[in-house]
């Protein structure tokens, strides 16, 4: 299985030399590596350049000018550049723990899509974090709120699995198959400022009868903390979301399509996307080496139980 990254950023070179640093530390490594770069200006791409330079993979600065929040048309424009079978989406302001890709690898089904959680570091933590003070992160770290989310605990993720309930996808940490992205054709790019576009885009492979298969004690990921996006548009977007719903849509009209060539029909399959790689530019900064700390030892299988009775509910 071919499996592409895609690193969703805007204007945080920081927090992506860190998202990206704890890629370059993957047990597994995916096939490639694409940011989906929603206009940065140039402190971005001297960060990306930095990591073209060292990955062990190809990574790829898929970018488009800056018209404003546009992260599902970014998101499209990444997936038809990527190559790989099995696309996986962060945000570029997540630190992954180390066994990420092969969790998301190990959950892999044909016909379904997988959606994690993620732990949430608070302000003053991220503020040590960001400045290099803090260089590694677990559940047991102060300042990690939601450190159910952080628990690498491969036994619970399996019960979880079985008994636990459903939870909301979001794309910070989400998996899909290539071949089903195009089946309901991407995420729709109508969707402009923040809010709803992942869910929406859950609700059309819902409705075409992928399933959900969710993923908590594994597949870890760290949110640095930022202040709010702008919600201007979220009535319109909500709005969006619910037409869908009403109207059972298993597809959307703008979507992934635009960027396919030659375009790719979600019934036939097949064809080969093209790519619109970012120009390296100038050197980058230095690299400070941010490691996450896996916990497995600290919690044995024997007390499972009382894991999964503590931490399930939340």
């Amino acid at each position: 299985m071919t499996v592409s990254l895609i690193i969703s950023t805007y204007n945080w070179p920081r927090a992506l030399y860190l998202c990206l640093d704890s890629v370059m530390q993957q047990t597994v490594m995916p096939s490639e590596i694409l940011i989906a770069d929603d206009g940065s200006g140039m402190s971005t791409r001297d960060v990306v350049k930095h990591f073209e330079n060292i990955s062990p993979v190809p990574v790829h600065h898929i970018w488009h000018e800056d018209r404003g929040f546009r992260v599902a048309a970014i998101r499209n424009k990444a997936i038809a550049a990527s190559r790989g079978e099995y696309i996986i989406h962060v945000d570029g302001d997540l630190i992954l723990q180390r066994n990420f890709i092969q969790d998301h690898m190990i959950f892999a089904r044909e016909g379904c899509y997988v959606s994690g959680s993620r732990g949430v570091i608070t302000e003053m933590l991220a503020q040590k974090v960001l400045s290099g003070e803090i260089t590694s992160l677990s559940a047991m770290t102060k300042g990690v709120r939601n450190s159910n989310n952080a628990m690498r605990i491969p036994i619970m993720a399996v019960l979880y699995r079985m008994f636990g309930p459903t939870r909301s996808p979001r794309s910070c940490n989400l998996a899909i198959w290539r071949k089903d992205l195009i089946r309901v054709n991407g995420y729709d790019e109508s969707f402009e400022g923040w809010g709803y576009e992942d869910t929406e885009l859950v609700l059309r492979l819902n409705n075409s009868g992928v399933e959900q298969r969710c993923m908590k004690f594994r597949g870890i990921v760290f949110h640095i903390y930022h202040k709010e996006a702008s919600r201007d548009n979220k009535s319109k977007n909500e709005q969006r979301y619910k037409d869908s719903i009403r109207e059972h849509r298993t597809r959307c009209e703008k979507g992934l399509d635009r960027h396919l060539t030659p375009k790719i029909s979600y019934e036939t399959g097949g064809g080969q996307p093209s790519s619109s790689v970012a120009d390296p530019v100038v050197p980058s900064p230095p690299r400070a080496t941010f490691r996450t700390i896996n916990p497995d030892g600290v919690f044995l299988e024997k007390y499972s139980i009382w894991v999964y009775c503590s931490y399930v509910t939340v």
